[in-house]
């Protein structure tokens, strides 16, 4: 039997029940993160106790538990890796212990894209027996730093992390930040996490081996942060660009430790280190890159499709009359010089179709979501300063376009 109750009689009840109730309980507490981001060569020789000092500098008593998380892309050009790791804990026995065999997994955006290695990694941190004060020792690109932070965030809530980037992209942007995610839905960084890490520790040595993509991939994110707070920085990358793509290493290493002071900066002073807000500067030129990433399969490395977002967003500007013709010109060129392509087929497809799945606007209602709140992309009104948006115009973007693509064909002699 169903009793229905008139409105006054239900009025009446919650007035009742309402004076009953007390009122809310408000928690309030501030947490603060410290990490530090250091630089140094020939991390795991046994004379360079980097590592070791920085984990004794924890407070507490005897051998720390480490779980070693190994990129597979490292062990042609670096065969010796795991077996200097475990001589390297043997070295520092009353500070490390590991408590199994490095453990060695794929390398690349694949890392992102497979749950089973989720799954996988998880277990082994079960299986070994980590508690919150051990620690997971991340060696690799972008890509294994963020698949391993998620894993490692998401253990116990939270087992310490230290980060071994050993690609530019990963010492100067990804491997630095707070953020850890991985690949799923086809988007980028759908599942992940706010974890700082416990220290991040870059070795200029792995560089040396890097392959020329990956060499040049982490500047378009150099690039990026110059272009929207720092233009003394932007001319110093636009002077040494030849020199950067010629993989002169002096250069590269002031252009990594700029970048890294400038990401960490904007995390600590912005007020919005975990993005709880629609606003992301440091995210400039990457609405399209993202996209681009999934649109070539991921074929298209990140720094390569940052490069090229950059591009579109600076020509964008430049239509829409914020950017001057001449910084646009030596945007462009500094790009091209450090061996950027500002153009792929991808850029081109079903334009006519905003909202078609395999359109490159797709990604401007992924970005927005993932933000979350109102559409907001960042521009550029001169070198070294940007300007958040909320609306566009597709056309407009439409036209950038096709003059990176008429520029793309001019460089290659067509």
């Amino acid at each position: 039997m169903i009793t229905s109750f008139s409105q006054p009689f239900t009025s009446s009840i919650n007035r009742a029940f309402k004076s009953d109730i007390p009122s809310p309980i408000r928690q309030q507490f501030t947490v603060t993160f410290q990490y530090d981001v250091y630089f140094t060569e020939q991390l795991f020789h046994p004379n360079n106790s980097l590592l070791a000092d920085m984990i004794a500098a924890d407070g507490q008593q005897g051998a720390r538990q480490l779980v070693v998380i190994v990129d597979d892309g490292l062990l042609p050009h670096h065969p010796h890796l795991l077996r200097q790791i475990e001589q390297y804990s043997q070295k520092y026995p009353n500070l490390l212990k590991l408590k199994a065999a490095p453990i060695v997994i794929p390398g690349g955006e694949t890392a992102k894209n497979e749950p089973a290695l989720i799954k996988y990694l998880q277990n082994q941190m079960n299986r070994t027996g980590l508690c919150r004060h051990s620690y997971v020792v991340a060696i690799g690109g972008g890509a294994v730093l963020d698949l391993v932070g998620y894993v490692a965030a998401t253990t116990h809530r939270g087992i310490r992390l230290i980060r071994v980037p050993t690609t530019v992209l990963a010492q100067n942007d990804s491997g630095v930040g707070v953020k850890n995610g991985v690949n799923t839905f086809g988007k980028k960084n759908f599942l992940g996490t706010f974890a700082p890490p416990y220290a991040v520790l870059n070795d200029f040595s792995f560089l040396t081996t890097l392959d020329d993509r990956d060499w040049r991939g982490g500047v378009a994110e150099a690039v990026k942060v110059a272009l929207i707070k720092d233009a003394n920085f932007f001319e110093a990358i636009e002077e040494q660009a030849e020199a950067i793509a010629n993989r002169n290493m002096a250069p590269m290493q002031q252009v990594i430790y700029r970048c890294a002071q400038l990401h960490m900066a904007h995390i600590a002073r912005q007020g919005d280190p975990f993005e709880m807000g629609s606003s992301r500067p440091l995210d400039f030129g990457h609405w399209a890159a993202h996209r681009l990433e999934s649109l070539t399969d991921y074929h298209l490395r990140h720094g390569e499709a940052v490069a090229i977002g950059i591009a579109l967003d600076c020509t964008y500007s430049y239509l829409s009359q914020l950017l001057s013709k001449t910084d646009w010109e030596r945007i462009c060129h500094t790009l091209k010089t450090l061996g950027f392509a500002l153009y792929v087929p991808e850029l081109s497809t079903h334009l006519d179709r905003d909202d078609h799945p395999d359109s490159l606007f797709a990604g401007l209602k992924e970005f927005q979501e993932h933000l979350g709140g109102e559409l907001t992309l960042m521009l550029l009104q001169e070198i070294g300063t940007g300007l958040e948006v909320h609306h566009v115009n597709l056309d407009r973007y439409r036209e950038a376009i096709a003059i990176l693509k008429t520029l793309s064909l001019t460089s290659s002699g067509n």
